[in-house]
């Protein structure tokens, strides 16, 4: 209660020292303001991270820097020589990457599945000794395959690896990708096919990444979604619709509900930014995005 009292009054001074408080202001203006009032201070209910490559202009170490301001615990979707500068900040990678053949190329195309299983048995180690406990992997692209051919390629590819990830404690996590917009072809591309390839394979070893703005595109009703498959996800990205840009009032998705429905499913895992900063100060729209999924 103290630290709720805190931030009102916080808040208040900040809107009142500006001389703000005669007059209306937007969502974005009042997520701005609480953002300089709060700091590092955040609610715990969600752990909070960022995707690197949506800010592409900044170093990393600058960035991680502003991201331990910000209160972040996690940057991610980097590979192993990037890990240093993260534990050197105090930082963790939820999610990373360092493995695979890229987003066309994946498990549902047998001719990759010896390069694949080479390739993550080789990043497993170096996540073990790191401390990480996850890696992202992708289905490739249909190339006429069908759904069902696809599922079962997949599955026989991944089923390999899953005595490796068990013993080094990992878990793969295939990202589920819109085909409409982003990622023409993708196989991956509803929440229903994710969740039958892990029934599949049968290992808890093996979940989804459930990114919010793919979702909303392929198929939409986020909320009854994430209730229905929640224990096959084992990681979330936001990012605003349409566009991909901030998760504020511009968009159509109201993201606390969203962070709402993912904390009640019992998950502890961690919710990323991955939306494309489209105003100036790029850091200014982490913080924004990091307050609204900061549920009390």
């Amino acid at each position: 209660m103290k630290s709720t009292t805190n931030r009102r009054s916080a808040l208040k001074k900040l809107v009142a020292g500006a001389g703000l408080s005669t007059l209306p202001l937007t969502v974005s203006q009042v997520f701005a303001a609480s953002d300089n009032a709060l700091g590092a201070e955040l609610k715990g209910k969600i752990n909070h991270s960022v995707c690197k490559w949506c800010y592409s202009k900044i170093p990393l170490e600058t960035f991680a820097q502003e991201c331990q301001k910000i209160g972040l615990k996690s940057i991610e979707l980097l590979g192993p020589e990037e890990w240093p500068i993260l534990k050197k900040y105090g930082l963790t990678c939820a999610l990373p990457n360092g493995a695979g053949m890229g987003i066309e190329k994946g498990f549902n195309d047998p001719a990759n599945h010896d390069a694949l299983v080479k390739s993550y048995e080789e990043i497993f180690p170096k996540l073990q000794a790191a401390g990480y406990t996850t890696v992202i992997c992708f289905s490739g692209n249909r190339r006429g395959m069908s759904d069902v051919d696809g599922m079962r390629n997949c599955a026989e590819g991944l089923r390999r690896l899953m005595p490796s990830a068990e013993k080094h404690n990992v878990t793969m996590i295939m990202e589920l990708l819109n085909s409409k917009v982003n990622h023409k072809d993708y196989m991956c591309d509803r929440t229903e096919w994710g969740a039958g390839l892990c029934e599949m394979i049968g290992s808890e070893k093996f979940k989804l990444l459930y990114d919010i703005y793919h979702m909303q595109i392929m198929e939409g009703d986020v909320i009854a979604t994430i209730r229905k498959y929640h224990k096959y996800i084992g990681h979330y990205h936001t990012g605003g619709v349409p566009g991909r840009n901030e998760i504020d009032e511009t968009q159509e998705l109201y993201y606390p509900a969203i962070m709402k429905a993912i904390v009640e499913t019992g998950y502890k895992g961690f919710v990323a930014q991955e939306f494309i900063p489209s105003r100036k100060d790029d850091i200014a729209s982490l913080r924004q995005g990091v307050t609204i999924c900061d549920i009390a």
